[in-house]
Parts: C-alpha cells; sequence; structure tokens
C-alpha cells in the first residue's frame, strides 16, 4: 500500500507545483508575485527543520545560520564571480561544508540534545553579530562588500546559465523556487523510504537501540544534518532573489519562525511545515498592513493555540478528524 501511495503523493505534489507555475504569475501583481516567492523560498527552510527535527529528532536552533549563509556565500559569490551559474553551488556547498563541521563536533563530541540546541542558537547569535559589524570598506570578500546591518542590497538575480548578462525575470525566479521545493520534497520523500532514512527513524525513536543493532549512530545524524544545511543554503539563496541578503536572516526573528512553522504544521510531516510556513508568512504579511498590531504576537498566539488544540500539528490532526470521519461514514 505504501509503494502505491507514494506515487500518489508524489503526483499530487507535482500538479500543485505546475499548476503555481501556469497559474500565480498571471493572476498576481509582481509585488504580490515576488512576496509569493519568497513564501516559497522560507517553505524550503521549513522543509529542512521538518527532515532533521521531525525525522532525525535533532532539535536545531540553527537552521536561520544556514539559511542566512546560503544568502550571503551566493551573494558573494555572485558579485565576485559576475555570473551567478557558479554562486548556485557555493550557496549550497558552503552552509553544508559548515554543517559538516559543527555536526562532526556535536555528534562526534556525544554532546546531549539540550546543549547540541544551545550550541547551534549561539552560532547563529555569533553569526549575527558578526554580520553586523561588518560595515566599512575593510569588509570585503573579493569585490563583494559585505556592508554591515546594511546588508548586500546589490545581490545580482540569478541569470541563463553561462550568460550573465541575461538576468532571469521575477515569473522565471518563482518557477525556479516552485520546481526547487518540489525537488526537494522528493529528494526527503525518497530519502526517507531508502535505507538510510528507515535508520534515521529507527534512530530518532530509541537511539540506543540502533546502536546495540551495529548502527554507527553519529554517522546517520552528520548525513541527516548535512542534507538539512543545504537544503538550508538553498533556501537563502532563494531568498536572497527577491530580498537582498542582511543580517536579520540569521536573526532569532527567523530562528524562531522556523520552529514555529514546523510545530504548527505538523512535526514528523514533511508536507505540514511547508504549509504552515506559506500560511503563518500569508497571516504576518497580513497582519503587518493592520495599525497597532504586532504580527510577532499573533504568531505566538497561534503557536499557545496549536500546541493547546493540536499537539500534534495541523496536518496530522486535520488527519485525525477526516480518519475519524470515513470511519463514521463506514459504520453508518
Amino acid at each position: 500500500m505504501s509503494g502505491i501511495r507514494l506515487p500518489i503523493e508524489l503526483a499530487a505534489a507535482s500538479s500543485v507545483a505546475i499548476a503555481a507555475i501556469l497559474v500565480l504569475p498571471h493572476v498576481l501583481e509582481l509585488f504580490a508575485l515576488i512576496n509569493a516567492t519568497v513564501y516559497v523560498s522560507l517553505a524550503v527552510l521549513a522543509l529542512s527543520l521538518a527532515l532533521v527535527w521531525g525525522f532525525g529528532g535533532i532539535l536545531c536552533f540553527g537552521q536561520a545560520a544556514f539559511f542566512g549563509l546560503g544568502g550571503y556565500s551566493y551573494a558573494v559569490a555572485a558579485i565576485n564571480f559576475g555570473d551567478t551559474t557558479y554562486a548556485v553551488p557555493v550557496a549550497i556547498a558552503v552552509p553544508a561544508l559548515v554543517a559538516a563541521a559543527l555536526g562532526y563536533v556535536m555528534f562526534y563530541g556525544r554532546i546531549s540534545d539540550v546543549y547540541m540546541g544551545a550550541i547551534t542558537l549561539t552560532l547563529t547569535l555569533i553569526l549575527f553579530n558578526f554580520v553586523n559589524s561588518t560595515a566599512g570598506d575593510q569588509w570585503r570578500v573579493g569585490a563583494a562588500p559585505l556592508g554591515g546591518f546594511n546588508g548586500i542590497p546589490s545581490t545580482p538575480p540569478l541569470n541563463l546559465p553561462g550568460d550573465p548578462g541575461n538576468p532571469l525575470p521575477p515569473e522565471w525566479i518563482f518557477a525556479i523556487a516552485v520546481v526547487s521545493l518540489l525537488i526537494c520534497y522528493i529528494l526527503a520523500k525518497l530519502i526517507l523510504r531508502a535505507r538510510f532514512g528507515r535508520v534515521i527513524v529507527a534512530i530518532r525513536e530509541n537511539e540506543r537501540r540502533a546502536e546495540l543493532l551495529g548502527y554507527d549512530v553519529r554517522a546517520y545524524k552528520l548525513g541527516i544534518f548535512v542534507i538539512g544545511g543545504a537544503m538550508a543554503g538553498l533556501s537563502g539563496l532563494l531568498f536572497a532573489n527577491c530580498v537582498f541578503v542582511s543580517p536579520t536572516m540569521f536573526s532569532l526573528f527567523y530562528s524562531g519562525q522556523i520552529i514555529i512553522w514546523v510545530m504548527v504544521g505538523g512535526l514528523g510531516t514533511l508536507v505540514g511545515p511547508v504549509i504552515g510556513a506559506i500560511l503563518l508568512n500569508l497571516l504576518t504579511t497580513w497582519a503587518g498592513t493592520l495599525p497597532e498590531i504586532n504580527p510577532s504576537l499573533i504568531l505566538g498566539a497561534i503557536l499557545v493555540l496549536a500546541v493547546l488544540v493540536m499537539p500534534r500539528g495541523m496536518l496530522p490532526s486535520l488527519a485525525t478528524v477526516l480518519g475519524r470521519f470515513r470511519g463514521a461514514g463506514g459504520v453508518t
């Protein structure tokens, strides 16, 4: 049954992605389309934590660090190369390498989960404070000034591969963001169905038992952590194509929001955090247009309500309700 369900899920996800690419650029104004690209890029970020935390059991407060590293790596590489073709792999590789180094220290150092969360959060704060202090001409990487709290507003948009004189229009950037989200989702599904993914879930359920069965728990956790870091870096480079990179990408604001997206959407699912990220960002944007209302208070209230009313998250709770409804229908 699960072998049949996977192609159906992937076909449904592909259909939604194709519909979004074909329809939204024609019905949304430019500003709304750019906002939609932002939401999709943040959905990739939510998916990265959904994989690391929901299935790997690693509560990482540092996804914003990899997100920001992806954005800054893309901007610096694009400005220095003069061509975004080479900036894309750099933006994915740098966060993955940092995740590999950090993960090696944490997992092979046998650091407990509590300290792991503190270390990843500390990394985010260090990067935030460091990038904020890089104002001045002396702070540059090659031709790219880091800009301090002003960021790098001159970040080049994606161009056709090998053709830096032909930047892509917002409609294409949106399509690339949607396709990237779809690819990450498919990759996550395939990883979880493979032996590697099954071992990761087993480690989440009972790490000691998995270790006694002969699995190198540290290597598996490091692997899923690096994959999550690479996905977060991809999210950062997509974000950099619609909102210029700045130290806010490393801020506690994003670190906290990612956790909320995953919890509200449904921990232990892939689709739930994606939907949670998009819906909550839509709600935050709408709340920002209202006078005398702090969007952060709304997010906090939603988190409290979600924990009290839907402790398993929106998607699992909805699935439970639908299951009961079908069961009742079957009885009658």
